[in-house]
């Protein structure tokens, strides 16, 4: 359904940081990097990140988020893991979510400018 989705952030530079890290894990790089402006995807830009005076206020009872889809459980984790890492606040850790589905594992994080964002792989635990 949707092309790309834009976020404003303050600082590209640390936005840059921490999506790096967290985005990684579950295969998708920057794409485009310019000053003030930021495209992250795999083969396409889907999320663009840019420099703007007034950013979106944080409001965690918006149900404003953005989900990215995972590989693995693993990315999942890494993705939680690294985003932490860099400055994310934590909003739910890895682990399955019996009540989204059986097979729905997923990790959920703040990002220094107050987005919400969660990791989410549907595919079913290795045996």
């Amino acid at each position: 359904m949707f092309d790309h989705v834009s976020i404003g952030v303050r600082d590209t530079a640390a936005a840059k940081r921490f999506y790096d890290a967290a985005l990684t894990p579950l295969g998708y790089a920057c794409l485009s990097d310019s000053p003030g402006s930021l495209g992250y995807g795999k083969g396409s830009v889907a999320l663009w990140i840019s420099a703007t005076e007034r950013p979106v206020t944080a409001d965690e009872k918006s149900g404003l988020h953005f989900c990215f889809a995972a590989p693995s459980r693993e990315s999942v984790r890494a993705f939680h893991e690294a985003a932490l890492s860099q400055g994310g606040r934590d909003n739910g850790g890895p682990g399955l979510r019996a009540d989204y589905g059986p097979d729905y594992y997923a990790a959920f994080v703040v990002d220094p400018d107050g987005y919400r964002l969660e990791a989410y792989c549907g595919a079913p635990a290795k045996s």
